[in-house]
């Protein structure tokens, strides 16, 4: 029966996505679990001889003694290939399928379709989920599997998993499907997996199902504390993990709400979120208002809420969730219009230099990035923008700003858009810069140097409520920042709309 073998340790786990999930979260199971044989496939050939290189495809601070300890292939459409090419040493061995395998679901390429009018955007694309676990069928020919979700997927999304497998399954094969969502943050993921808040197990409410869901947890328990570990049924697991991201991306539109009626009232949205955040119920996290959050999890997850509320036929509550990223919509809309009001109502074949790609400091991710939808509604009133980011590639930017989504004229781009590798070269001669994204380094950049360079009037907007507002004024910037009302010089207004000196 299975429930005896279910008992057993793990040996192996094959890990099926190396994106921003799989990597690092494989890469400390190995380090962590000498004991266990770690592979980590996907379908993407760059990214294998990326993670078999030196030059990681993400942008996370990974130790080289953890890296080493995995093995990165091709991920074909015969899963057995995995336990060949082996190009790292490390927790390997080659003697083909063990009887206690784990499959851990890290696939970052759950997306959103549409599924009617109502329903556009909001509902998830399983595809991937779906072949991968089709082509697990197609290989597993004995003895029982664990196949773990660990990437952000919808409700009920282990129920499809378990459909799939146990119609296409051989004879003396068995499944457990468990969830196990995955809590990180990018730019510090190592960190959050060495020490996390919690690790969230859940799976089927049966004696196999409990005795899988206790195997995955002494894999945990290698370098985890047994308190920290919560084990839950399968639909509450998956729940949490979208109820977790819903959270904090509510906590992020309401701070920006606010910033709005602070810019209305004079008052000051950091002095408010300080005041807020001492209050032990409410607390200081996420509570930094900006030009909207991005990323692969916040949106996404919320409008798997969503689509998940309106198919149980629960509108309110859709409704309720709907307006976090209605806010998060309406945030960057509303910073793109104040940079155009702030240059005189128009932007046309005005340079503007855009700090900051990324849709936050430390990571090179770019998806749903505030600054690539500021970047479009300037692109739209024809500004020109000059773009630096530390850490995306100009081909990434790129892509990203010609997407169907963003624009139907894609050669527009390329007459309007250039990249730069230094922020300096980018801001020289612009009307104005624009700070979208919160890195570091713009904090200490040389403001005079870049002042003396720009055109007159020089205009800053920081949408991260980054920089030093009075240190910029006394330069001689006209500073434009989220959730603070910064008084106008008087020389500044004074200029005409038009024909002023220095281009505007």
């Amino acid at each position: 029966m299975m429930h005896d073998t279910v008992k057993k340790d793990i040996k192996k786990i094959c890990c099926i996505g190396a994106g921003y999930v799989g990597g690092p979260t494989c890469s400390v199971i190995a380090h962590k679990c000498p004991d266990i044989t770690v592979t980590v496939v996907d379908l993407s050939q760059q990214r294998i001889d990326q993670w078999n290189s030196d030059k990681l495809p993400i942008f996370e601070v990974i130790p080289a003694t953890l890296v080493k300890n995995i093995v990165v292939i091709a991920y074909t459409t015969k899963l057995n290939q995995r336990f060949q090419l082996p190009h790292r040493r490390g927790n390997y061995n080659s003697k083909g399928e063990s009887k206690r395998t784990l499959f851990l679901f890290t696939l970052d390429n759950i997306r959103l379709k549409g599924v009617d009018y109502m329903m556009q955007g909001r509902a998830p694309d399983l595809k991937y989920i779906e072949a991968a676990a089709r082509s697990i069928a197609d290989v597993v020919t004995q003895g029982s599997k664990i196949i773990v979700e660990k990437s952000t997927v919808p409700v009920r999304a282990a129920e499809s998993i378990s459909n799939i497998l146990h119609a296409n399954t051989r004879h003396g094969v068995s499944f457990q499907i468990l969830s196990n969502p995955e809590f990180l943050a990018e730019g510090t993921a190592v960190n959050d997996l060495m020490k996390p808040d919690r690790v969230l197990i859940g799976g089927e409410t049966t004696a196999d199902g409990r005795a899988a869901v206790n195997a995955l947890a002494r894999v945990y328990e290698h370098w985890i504390p047994q308190e920290r570990i919560i084990k839950t049924n399968t639909w509450s697991s998956e729940l949490s993990k979208l109820a977790a991201n819903a959270f904090l991306a509510q906590r992020i539109s309401s701070i920006n709400a606010m910033s709005v009626v602070c810019e209305a009232t004079g008052a000051d949205v950091s002095e408010v979120a300080h005041a807020i955040g001492m209050d032990s119920r409410i607390g200081p996290k996420f509570l930094q208002a900006s030009v909207g959050f991005g990323g692969s999890c916040f949106q996404k997850d919320v409008l798997n809420l969503v689509y998940l509320c309106e198919s149980l036929n629960l509108p309110e509550v859709a409704v309720y969730w709907q307006q976090v990223i209605d806010m998060n919509d309406y945030q960057r809309r509303r910073f793109a219009n104040r940079i155009i009001e702030g240059l005189f109502n128009t932007v046309t074949d005005k340079k503007i230099a855009v700090l900051g790609f990324a849709f936050k400091k430390n990571t090179a991710d770019t998806r749903e990035s505030a600054s690539i939808y500021v970047c479009k509604y300037l692109m739209e009133e024809g500004a020109r923008l000059h773009i630096y980011d530390p850490k995306v590639e100009a081909n990434q930017i790129m892509y990203d700003l010609k997407h169907p989504c963003i624009t139907t004229e894609p050669e527009t781009v390329d007459k309007l858009v250039r990249l730069y590798d230094d922020p300096y070269a980018a801001c020289s001669e612009c009307h104005a810069v624009v700070v979208c994204t919160e890195w570091d380094q713009f904090v200490t950049l040389d403001y005079q140097r870049i002042y003396d360079k720009m055109l007159k009037p020089a205009f800053i907007f920081d949408g991260r409520m980054l920089l030093d507002c009075t240190r910029l004024q006394e330069i001689g910037f006209h500073v434009e920042t989220i959730g603070r009302r910064v008084n106008r010089p008087a020389a500044v207004n004074r200029l005409p709309a038009q024909g002023s000196a220095g281009g505007v």
